[in-house]
């Protein structure tokens, strides 16, 4: 298993994908994102949404702001609809993937 030079606690199953950042040569920069997962359905990839606050300095509000990433899952880590996540930029893998799912979050 590969230190991939973030701290996250690394999958307990291997797995022979070539896109995984663990077990295969895909290497992370970038920016690592928590969001939870909108949609599993696809093969391989996840629809991770991203909600943030920003403020209105004119109005002294907040509003809410999603943002939509698609995330290549890889093999040796499961994750379903509501489930939250650590993903990672990584080169681009498809036409609308450039994020990789690093870590499944416990809480």
């Amino acid at each position: 298993m590969r230190n991939i030079g973030v701290e996250v606690v690394p999958p307990e199953t291997e797995c022979t994908d070539a896109k995984c950042p663990f077990h295969g040569s895909l290497s992370i920069r970038g920016q690592i994102i928590q969001g939870v997962v909108k949609s599993a359905s696809m093969k391989g990839t996840a629809v991770v949404l991203s909600e943030r606050r920003r403020r209105i300095p004119k109005y002294e509000r907040y509003e809410s702001r999603v943002s939509q990433y698609h995330a290549h899952v890889p093999a040796c880590i499961t994750v379903q609809p509501g489930s939250k996540v650590k993903i990672a930029e990584c080169r681009k893998l498809a036409k609308t993937v450039s994020y990789v799912v690093i870590e499944k979050v416990t809480s």
